[in-house]
């Protein structure tokens, strides 16, 4: 760390924080995600090897770029291109919603990412606003946080419900799904074109029972492929 400049905070998380920071030598601003945890926890460490792993290979103009991971002290820090905003701020903003040209070009930016994920078989499974960032002035949107993302192949074993904020979370994983595939992402990017459409997130449900009344007083009943 020796190396940068520590402007503020960005955001703090069960993780760690993030920083926003400045490089002494190029002066380039960087967000730096500093973990608490050391080596010692197992869980973590596979979480963010497995996130430098996949960032790595997910080189795209709409998806965050790394750009240096190193460890001080037994702890991890990674180096990513700082972007401003979040959408959730934006919401907070505009409260009413963004412009419907603002929405196109959001979501289509946000579509190009998750394609680029899956035809790397990656599936990210935490899209929610605040994972996604935006540059006000140049309107380009970056999808960030790959904590939760995974390769899907022939290899891969029975998967976690237990992803995605429950606002953006499908179906098949209110009710337990082990076994799901790139439609998870799909569903969410349709809940978050809904809320930056009108500012109101579509399915607001304060538990999975409830998240799921929702779902089918909006949309219609379940279908088999979900019992």
């Amino acid at each position: 760390m020796n190396k940068y400049e520590v402007l503020g905070v960005v955001g703090e998380g069960a993780y760690g924080v993030v920083l926003r920071c400045r490089n002494k030598d190029t002066k380039e601003v960087v967000a730096i995600k500093k973990f608490k945890e050391s080596d010692d926890d197992e869980v973590l460490r596979k979480t963010t090897l497995r996130e430098v792993k996949l960032l790595r290979l997910l080189r795209h103009p709409n998806i965050v770029s790394l750009t240096e991971a190193f460890r001080r002290k037994t702890k991890l820090y990674l180096v990513f291109e700082y972007v401003e905003r979040n959408l959730l701020e934006l919401l907070e903003e505009y409260p009413q919603g963004l412009d419907p040209e603002l929405v196109r070009m959001y979501v289509l930016q946000l579509v190009q990412a998750i394609h680029w994920c899956h035809t790397n078989s990656v599936v990210h499974r935490d899209i929610k606003p605040e994972n996604l960032l935006v540059n006000t002035k140049t309107k380009v949107l970056k999808l960030c946080d790959f904590g939760f993302a995974r390769v899907l192949n022939n290899n891969t074993k029975e998967l976690t419900d237990y992803v995605a904020t429950r606002w953006y979370r499908a179906p098949e994983l209110l009710l337990g799904s082990t076994d799901y595939s790139y439609s998870v992402d799909i569903w969410a990017i349709g809940c978050i074109m809904g809320e930056i459409s009108d500012g109101q997130p579509i399915f607001p449900g304060e538990s999975e029972v409830d998240q799921l009344y929702i779902v089918q007083k909006i949309i219609g009943a379940l279908t088999q492929e979900h019992s």
